[in-house]
């Protein structure tokens, strides 16, 4: 069977000179390698359509953790099963690639394709988000509080100048204004109630330019990590908002709540905000579920995300 992908490009990256030189590539090996630009939301949903429909085998975002997302949840949503379905591939354009980075897929656009042709594709597992009624599916991590909030207010034109550390700056100028979320938080084996400045919920592991917010994750074990950072006071909490700005997942060990399991609740009087891959979405009330070997993806030899176990069977 003819080797036929399909390469979904952020409209943000189309000039980009490295993505051009590394599709002429793989086509001059021998890689039927379509591309198509998304320039509106709705745009890869479309284009992911397209592709089951023309019978293509990978279908690659190309861009931040928001395209992947957006990439995923369009496969996600199909009737299909996995084995029926394109695989997933990721092409890291964005100012964070939180996946990218915390399963080690190569940043250079020659080598994140090159990896499709050399890996075989994993079956990994993702989020299904019910949000007051309305269904969303995430494949790194839904992330609330702290995180959240400075994903949101970080400016385009500063994560252009600076890339990652934009998150940086502009965690430290929200530093002295961190405001608790208050919710009830409950799923098999783990109930809890009170004020919290960031939570994880996570397939992968980090979120919001670097924060590792769920350091054991496992993108393949039919679980979700769960991490909640309850609100501290003084000089301590703004020592451990520091480290997890920082990346410092040691920081979770000493005051966070964790936990592992298939489902969890999470619910607020008032509506909160949970990034899903990069995108906010508001609602009093999350029913997260992680729905196993969802889809399949190519990942590097020794991914850190996969399991051991499913690692030996390569």
């Amino acid at each position: 069977m003819a080797t036929h992908w399909r390469l979904i490009l952020n409209g943000k990256s189309a000039g980009n000179d490295e993505v051009r030189d590394a599709v002429e590539a793989m086509r001059a090996g021998g890689v039927t390698l379509d591309v198509r630009v998304t320039w509106e939301r709705g745009d890869a949903l479309r284009y992911v359509d397209e592709a089951i429909d023309d019978g293509v085998r990978c279908v690659i975002a190309a861009g931040g953790d928001g395209t992947l997302g957006e990439v995923a949840a369009a496969l996600s949503e199909r009737h299909e099963e996995a084995d029926a379905l394109p695989a997933l591939a990721a092409m890291p354009l964005g100012t964070a690639n939180d996946f990218a980075t915390a399963a080690t897929i190569p940043t250079y656009p020659r080598e994140a394709l090159q990896l499709i042709a050399d890996s075989k594709a994993h079956a990994i597992d993702m989020l299904r988000v019910e949000a007051d009624g309305e269904r969303h599916w995430c494949v790194n991590l839904a992330s609330g509080g702290f995180g959240t909030e400075v994903t949101v207010e970080t400016d385009d034109g500063l994560k252009k100048l600076l890339g990652g550390l934009a998150y940086l700056v502009t965690g430290i100028a929200r530093m002295g204004r961190i405001e608790p979320i208050t919710a009830h938080i409950h799923g098999e084996g783990f109930d809890w109630r009170g004020a919290l400045i960031a939570l994880g919920i996570g397939n992968g592991r980090q979120a919001g330019g670097g924060q590792i917010l769920c350091p054991d994750a496992r993108i393949d074990d039919g679980l979700l990590d769960l991490t909640v950072i309850p609100e501290l006071e003084g000089e301590l909490g703004t020592t451990v908002a520091t480290l997890m700005r920082e990346g410092r997942g040691a920081a979770l060990e000493r005051v966070g709540e964790r936990g592992r399991m298939r489902a969890v609740t999470v619910e607020s009087d008032e509506p909160m905000a949970l990034n899903l891959d990069g995108e906010p979405v508001q609602a009093s009330r999350f029913a997260i579920a992680c729905v196993p070997a969802r889809l399949r993806m190519h990942l590097p030899e020794h991914c850190p995300l996969l399991a051991p176990a499913r690692l030996a069977l390569r």
